[in-house]
């Protein structure tokens, strides 16, 4: 546990940076953005071109992994709505609440999924998050936005989705990697080393801009949601993705990348889908804010357990 929580500690202390930057600093808001906006749409775009490209996939359990993720995502979706009824009647949670608690619980934040693998466990677990953006990226978008549309009553396009699915950088950094590996194409070695310097530079400069999203102005009155968002989201997804990937046949690396998926924190992002659609964004906010402080001690936890 210890040896974990001192493996994660730089993760975190770049978060409180970040988060110390942004107040005290001498970059803008705006400039802050154009740094998230640099490694959303250049840094890990390079990291998984760079990864995919030179994987041996052929050492990569692909289908039973994506099997494990979408399991998971299913059985945990399937219980939010089974629950909306209980939270509706006894905590007088209204959809759009609702709608903020299930992002909160299903989307994941990939700056921090990729960070964090790529400290731990190489280019093999970096491999394996490649998959889980393939995966959850077109996945949980149409899931949460169906949930919105039904919930917040606000109507979305499908065509819109799949626009949006279709121009998102990881994806298409991943469909270019994997094509370059499939077809034996690959990449001279200038331009590996080029891209695994680009994509690196990426982790840590991501986790500051993580800390510089913190909002620490939510309302207190949204505490138990927050809390009980938190709790499943940290502890509840992990430990139920553990189990669908022990189902799968998954160990080692495979299942502790499938991990760490499950126990980072919510999207960021989610904020921004929760404004637009309806959703509630004072909510969300808490949410993001209390799951990226709370991750602090649950994800030593957890990766304790999956790794042992």
């Amino acid at each position: 546990m210890p040896a974990v929580f001192g493996a994660l500690l730089p993760i975190f202390l770049l978060i409180v940076l970040g988060a110390v930057l942004k107040r005290k600093g001498p970059l803008s808001g705006e400039a802050w953005k154009g740094l998230a906006d640099l490694c959303y749409f250049v840094l890990y775009p390079a990291l998984l071109v760079k990864t995919l490209s030179t994987a041996n996939l052929g050492d990569v359990a692909i289908a039973n992994y994506a099997g494990a993720l979408v399991t998971t995502i299913a059985v945990i979706t399937l219980l939010l709505l089974l629950l909306r009824p209980l939270l509706m009647h006894v905590m007088s949670v209204s959809g759009a609440a609702f709608t903020s608690v299930f992002q909160g619980v299903t989307r994941w934040h990939g700056f921090v999924a990729l960070a964090v693998t790529g400290l731990l466990l190489g280019d093999k677990g970096l491999t394996y998050i490649a998959i889980t953006i393939a995966v959850f990226v077109p996945l949980l978008n149409f899931i949460n936005v169906v949930v919105l549309s039904v919930f917040a009553g606000r109507e979305y396009r499908l065509k819109s989705v799949v626009v949006q699915v279709a121009c998102n950088p990881f994806i298409s950094a991943c469909a270019l990697g994997i094509v370059l590996n499939v077809t034996g194409l690959g990449l001279p070695k200038t331009i590996v080393t080029f891209l695994e310097i680009l994509g690196g530079g990426g982790l840590g400069l991501g986790l500051l801009t993580v800390g510089a999203g913190l909002e620490f102005n939510f309302d207190r009155r949204n505490s138990a949601l927050v809390a009980g968002g938190t709790a499943l989201r940290l502890l509840a997804m992990p430990v139920l993705m553990y189990a669908c990937a022990t189902l799968f046949g998954l160990e080692g690396i495979a299942r502790t990348t499938a991990v760490i998926a499950c126990s980072v924190p919510t999207a960021a992002s989610s904020y921004v889908l929760a404004r637009q659609l309806g959703g509630d964004a004072p909510l969300m906010a808490g949410l993001i804010t209390a799951q990226v402080l709370a991750a602090t001690i649950t994800m030593p936890l957890v990766l304790w357990f999956a790794g042992s």
